[in-house]
C-alpha cells in the first residue's frame, strides 16, 4: 500500500493539480503574494522584466511595517514610489500607516489572508509565520515576487518534512518562545534546511494561535522552507467573518514519511535564551542569570501580540523597569486592545516606551538602535551581529516573560521567580 503524504506533498499536489512527492518540482498559483517596504524594489524589477500590468491585483498584499513612520528621506521616497504603483495597479489590499496597519505577518493572519489549505508567499523570510493558520507559507526573493506579480505563478520544489511531536503543557513562566529556542539549540540553524516543519500533538492543540505563530515564525531560523500547525477549531473560529478567500482543510496523512521525527514534552521546557550571534546559541536562563544588560525590546512578528503584552504586563504592572524598555505592539488592532485593557497605561507607568507597530528596532533602523558595546534582550527572532545597530552591540533572544523579568532586574533574570 502506498505510504501516506505529508502536508507539503498534499497541499502542493492540490495546487499543482497532480500527485507529487518530496523532491518534485511544481508550478503553483499562490493565493496571496505579500510584500512590505521592499515593494519599491520589486516594482523596479517588475518594470525591468518588461511587465506593465499585474496578473491579479486582488492577490497582492502590501503592508508598510519596516520603517513606519519613515526614518529617512530615502525610506519616505520608497513609500511614495510604492503608493504610486498601488494606485496605478488598482491594488486594494494595502496597509499603510493607518488604523489597520501593523507588522506584515501579523496582518496576514489577523486579516484572514492566511487560512487552511491556502498558499501564501512573501518577500520576507518570516512568511512561514502564516503556517500557524494551516497554510503553506514561504518567503521568496524580490525577483521571484516580481515574476509572480506578472505571471501569477511560480515554481517550488516539494520539500521533505520534519515532524515535531509535542505533548504536555508549559509550566508557569515558560512559553512558546522557550520551546522554539530549545528546538533551535537541539537541531541547529541548518537542521531543517529546505524542509517543511509539521507540528503535531496535544501540546500544539493546547496552544493558542499566538503561540503557534511564534513557533512557525522561527521555522526559517532552522533553515525550513515552511512551518505549519494542524488547523483546528481555534483556527476555524478565528477565521469566521474574516477569511479573505474560501479555504479547505488539508493536513498530513497517517503513515506519511518524514526525514526525521522529534519529540518534546512541554513540562520539560525551561526559560531559554539564544546568546549573541546565532539563533542556535542556546542556553538555559540559569547559565547567565545576573548578567547586566542595557535594553529590553518586546515586540516584533515573533512576540508582539496581545497575549504577549498581557504576559509582560502581568510581570511589570505596579513596578518600575531598570533599563530602557521598548514595547511595540504587532498591529494597530493589538495596540488598540492593549490600550482598552489598560496595558499601555500600566507599561508607561512602569517606565516603558510604547511605540507605533512596526519592525524598526528589530532591524536597527529606528526606535531602539543599539550603541557600542550595549546588550539588548529581545523577543525578536534574530540576534546576528550588528542587526540592531553597532557591530559591537549584542542581542540575546528570549521570551516575553523572560524579557519582562530582565527589564525589572536590569540583568538576565528568571521569570519563574516572578510567576
Amino acid at each position: 500500500m502506498e505510504n501516506g503524504k505529508t502536508f507539503a506533498e498534499k497541499i502542493l499536489g492540490v495546487a499543482a493539480g497532480r500527485e507529487v512527492r518530496a523532491g518534485d518540482v511544481v508550478t503553483v498559483y499562490p493565493d496571496f503574494c505579500m510584500s512590505h517596504e521592499n515593494t519599491s524594489s520589486i516594482c523596479s524589477t517588475f518594470s525591468e522584466i518588461g511587465a506593465e500590468t499585474v496578473y491579479d491585483p486582488d492577490r497582492i498584499v502590501v503592508i508598510f511595517d519596516h520603517t513606519v513612520p519613515p526614518s529617512t528621506a530615502a525610506y519616505a521616497n520608497s513609500h511614495i514610489k510604492t503608493r504610486e504603483f498601488i494606485e496605478k495597479q488598482h491594488i486594494r489590499h494595502f496597509y499603510d500607516m493607518d488604523k489597520k496597519g501593523g507588522i506584515c505577518h501579523q496582518i496576514m493572519c489577523q486579516e484572514g489572508f492566511a487560512a487552511p489549505g491556502l498558499i501564501t508567499v512573501g518577500a520576507d523570510s518570516h512568511t512561514c509565520t502564516h503556517g500557524a493558520m494551516g497554510s503553506f507559507s514561504t518567503g521568496i526573493g524580490r525577483s521571484e515576487m516580481a515574476a509572480a506579480w506578472a505571471t501569477g505563478k511560480l515554481w517550488l520544489r516539494v520539500p521533505e518534512s520534519l515532524k515535531i511531536e509535542v505533548s504536555g503543557r508549559f509550566r508557569p513562566g515558560v512559553v512558546a518562545k522557550d520551546l522554539i529556542l530549545t528546538i533551535a539549540g537541539d537541531i541547529t540553524a541548518s537542521g531543517a534546511d529546505y524542509m517543511s516543519i509539521e507540528y503535531h500533538g496535544d501540546g500544539i492543540a493546547n496552544m493558542s494561535i499566538a503561540e503557534r505563530m511564534t513557533l512557525c515564525n522561527m521555522g526559517v531560523e532552522l533553515g525550513a522552507k515552511n512551518s505549519v500547525c494542524k488547523p483546528d477549531e481555534k483556527v476555524f473560529d478565528y477565521l469566521k467573518g474574516k477569511a479573505k478567500k474560501e479555504w479547505r482543510y488539508i493536513w498530513a496523512d497517517e503513515g506519511a514519511e518524514y526525514r526525521k521525527t522529534l519529540y518534546y514534552n512541554l513540562d520539560e521546557i525551561v526559560p531559554s535564551l539564544a546568546m549573541p550571534g546565532r539563533v542556535d546559541n542556546y542556553a538555559k536562563i540559569t547559565e547567565f542569570e545576573g548578567r547586566r544588560i542595557n535594553q529590553v525590546f518586546i515586540g516584533t512578528c515573533t512576540n508582539g501580540r496581545l497575549e504577549d503584552l498581557r504576559v509582560v504586563n502581568h510581570i511589570l504592572k505596579g513596578k518600575t523597569v531598570r533599563v530602557r524598555t521598548i514595547v511595540q505592539p504587532a498591529s494597530v488592532e493589538v495596540f488598540r486592545k492593549a490600550i482598552s485593557e489598560g496595558i499601555v497605561a500600566d507599561l508607561l507607568d512602569a517606565g516603558c516606551v510604547v511605540e507605533h507597530p512596526g519592525c524598526g528596532p528589530c532591524i536597527g533602523v529606528q526606535g531602539g538602535v543599539l550603541g557600542d558595546g550595549e546588550v539588548c534582550v529581545s523577543t525578536a527572532n534574530r540576534n546576528f551581529t550588528g542587526r540592531m545597530g553597532s557591530r559591537s552591540s549584542e542581542i540575546i533572544l528570549a521570551s516575553p516573560a523572560t524579557a519582562a523579568a530582565c527589564a525589572l532586574a536590569g540583568a538576565i533574570a528568571d521569570p519563574r521567580k516572578l510567576s
